[in-house]
């Protein structure tokens, strides 16, 4: 696949015939494949074990196939996706691609055109791995967790709080205009005229406590870092 000699698939497929087809095919061309028939299972082997490319139908047992990727995504798991489905219509693409798939193909398809779609991920670069720990002074965020701490006290957040605090801690030290605040926390992509960042700011401070971290600067956005 792509001039490499074997390529390790994992396949995460319910329908055992579909199931059978696709791993003697990709078997016959000298891969490896490994296989889950739910969700949860996938999720473990794609988790324990090292890929270089998923093939994962949506609608699986027990746990979705847009719950799985995205589960995946959020670990850090970087490792290119292919949705294997017969929901088609472009809404569900969008919400496949958007869950963090790379690739989409519906049901029924053709060996040839799944086996030209996994050449193309195959043959992509690695992606950076993003951290799954971050730290800015003796504030902690563990990602795998969803965790955060400062000096080893548990701060409770909202999720949209969590999003946020995560945006800032990975520009740690950079200003963060409240564009894009608005596009990286809230999807936004125009202004709401409402002040959704500036309270949301406000009460992510106070649950950080002292000395403050989140630095607000005058006409440009905020910061976080260590106090000054």
């Amino acid at each position: 696949m792509g001039g490499r000699d074997s390529v390790k698939i994992l396949l995460v497929e319910d329908d055992a015939e579909t199931a059978g087809f696709i791993r003697r095919g990709l078997t016959e061309a000298g891969h490896v494949v490994d296989h889950a028939a739910d969700g949860p299972d996938g999720l473990h082997l794609a988790m324990q074990a090292s890929h270089d490319v998923l093939v994962v139908d949506r609608m699986l047992p027990r746990l979705d196939g847009l719950a799985l990727v995205r589960a995946l995504r959020a670990a850090g798991l970087r490792t290119p996706v292919l949705f294997l489905t017969a929901r088609t219509g472009v809404g569900d693409r969008v919400e496949g691609l958007e869950a963090g798939a790379d690739d989409y193909l519906g049901k029924p398809f053709a060996f040839a055109e799944l086996m030209a779609r996994l050449n193309a991920l195959a043959r992509r670069p690695p992606m950076a791995t993003e951290a799954t720990a971050l730290q800015v002074a003796d504030l902690e965020m563990d990602l795998l967790r969803r965790q955060v701490t400062r000096a080893g006290r548990r701060i409770e957040l909202q999720p949209r709080e969590f999003r946020l605090l995560e945006y800032l801690m990975r520009r740690a030290g950079q200003v963060v205009t409240r564009t894009m605040l608005l596009e990286g926390v809230w999807d936004f992509h125009f202004d709401p005229k409402t002040s959704v960042v500036e309270t949301h700011v406000s009460r992510l401070r106070a649950k950080l406590g002292e000395p403050p971290l989140i630095h607000t600067m005058r006409g440009a956005g905020y910061a976080i870092r260590a106090s000054d």
